[in-house]
């Protein structure tokens, strides 16, 4: 349950001494952040505010500790598991204006940011210094929320996630401490590794208001392909063989035949429908060669047919935004429609037989469930679609969706590879963790004894 009425009216009568107009208790204000991408229900929260620096953060959570207010970070709103719907009502900072890239160390090959500056335009700030940064889930996710929730992408096989390129992180605590978890070295063996407890906690240990990233030269020469395959075994067995030959691979992406046949529709192509791989390769002129030339040997050992290559930025770019319109291209499957995403990731040894098995179940509970999947590193997601008000639809999604998950547990994989927990995947934590859970909710109590931090995510 909430804070009574005259609390919520004292909290944000507090709040607004400190930032005047940038308090929100309007309807559409609330609405508006009361809700992700996910197909959570929503709720509102009692109030919004807008913060412009880290210190403000810290005043915003010692108003709410006092008065035991949930505070829900908010970035962009573009989670997949419920992270931003606060259940219980409170008080959602967003953290949007907080969009400043305060430092960039070019000799260094890193950079400071707000949490509230998104991927694209770090990128964008970026392109005259020859870096980027290439953490890249699709979504133009603020970067705050792209830590919090341990985002990876089409890039992680190459780059790697959230996890391996966050240095050091600025993070208000439960109590309106502000600290720093880490300096700009690139490595320290100099205490407990705040950084990465913080990295994936989902605002629930704290709230992430600054950030040190990672940055890579942009690399000399860049090449796309699409290439389809007879069937999906074989489309998954090219990845496990290409990733096991050792190629350094940027990206490599599954879209089975469903998805495909979405693909054209939406985005105008007129590819095969087959399932289907979507390449790329960063480096120099003759290692992209090499690479591409290895790689297409693989693809055609596996009846790999129809390749399309381009090295043109333009149509790199396309063929790029096409894949990561991949859930509206699935939602357009059918009229009135909403889509459930989820996702699970397995050592990749196990990749073809658990997206397989996943198939096969889909097809046999007569679902529509796009399967795409960053397969690189045995990450694969699906998309169920509903037509509107469709309850036994959903029910047997659910029942797939459960035992795709403990298939992914009983292969050594997790119940999430990117989307985080959140709400949506609460339920197999223990079956995933076991008694680590325990001294999870441990450290959570100890940083956030109030439970005020996004409370009822994760546990």
């Amino acid at each position: 349950m909430g804070l009574p009425a005259e609390k919520i009216a004292g909290v944000v009568e507090e709040l607004k001494a400190l930032l005047g107009d940038r308090v929100s208790t309007a309807a559409a204000v609330r609405e508006h952040h009361g809700h992700d991408e996910s197909y959570h229900h929503a709720a509102l929260p009692d109030a919004v505010c807008f913060a412009h620096a880290t210190e403000e953060v810290a005043e915003i959570v010692k108003i709410c500790a006092r008065h035991g207010a949930p505070i829900i970070p908010y970035g962009v709103g573009t989670s997949l598991e419920g992270h931003v719907i606060p259940a219980d009502g409170g008080v959602t900072i967003d953290m949007s204006q907080m969009n400043e890239v305060l430092e960039v160390n070019a000799e260094d090959l890193d950079c400071t940011v707000q949490a509230g500056v998104t991927r694209k335009a770090l990128n964008e700030y970026l392109r005259d210094t020859g870096l980027f940064f290439p953490i890249d889930p699709g979504a133009d996710a603020s970067i705050g929320g792209m830590t919090a929730t341990r985002a990876s992408g089409t890039n992680a096989v190459r780059y790697g996630t959230m996890r391996e390129n966050v240095l050091a992180l600025t993070v208000v605590m439960a109590d309106g401490r502000i600290i720093k978890t880490n300096r700009r070295a690139r490595k320290s063996a100099a205490g407990y590794d705040l950084t990465r407890l913080m990295v994936g906690s989902e605002g629930t240990l704290g709230i992430i208001t600054e950030i040190t990233l990672r940055l890579f030269g942009i690399p000399e020469a860049m090449s796309s392909a699409v290439v389809s395959f007879p069937d999906l075994e074989a489309a998954v067995n090219t990845v496990i063989t290409t990733i096991q030959a050792g190629v350094p691979i940027a990206r490599i992406e599954l879209l089975d035949e469903v998805q495909m046949d979405a693909v054209n529709r939406y985005s105008g192509y007129d590819y095969p429908v087959q399932p289907t791989l979507f390449l790329e390769f960063h480096g120099s002129e003759t290692g992209v060669k090499e690479q591409a030339e290895t790689v297409g040997a693989i693809c055609e050992d596996f009846g790999g047919a129809d390749f399309q290559w381009t090295t043109r930025p333009e149509d790199r770019n396309r063929l790029w935004q096409a894949r990561h319109d991949a859930a509206y291209a699935a939602k357009s499957l059918k009229k009135n429609a909403s889509i459930w995403a989820t996702d699970v990731c397995v050592p990749i040894s196990r990749l073809a037989e658990c997206i397989l098995e996943t198939k096969k179940d889909i097809v046999e509970n007569e679902l529509t469930a796009p399967i795409v999947g960053h397969v690189g590193d045995g990450n694969f997601h699906l998309a169920f679609v509903f037509e509107e008000g469709d309850e036994e639809g959903f029910r047997r999604a659910e029942q797939v969706n459960d035992r795709m998950v403990m298939r992914a547990l009983a292969m050594g994989g997790t119940c999430t590879g990117e989307h985080g927990v959140g709400t949506g995947k609460m339920k197999f934590l223990v079956a995933e963790h076991g008694d680590a859970v325990a001294v999870m909710r441990e450290i959570k109590k100890a940083l956030d004894p109030q439970n005020i931090m996004n409370p009822g995510k994760i546990f």
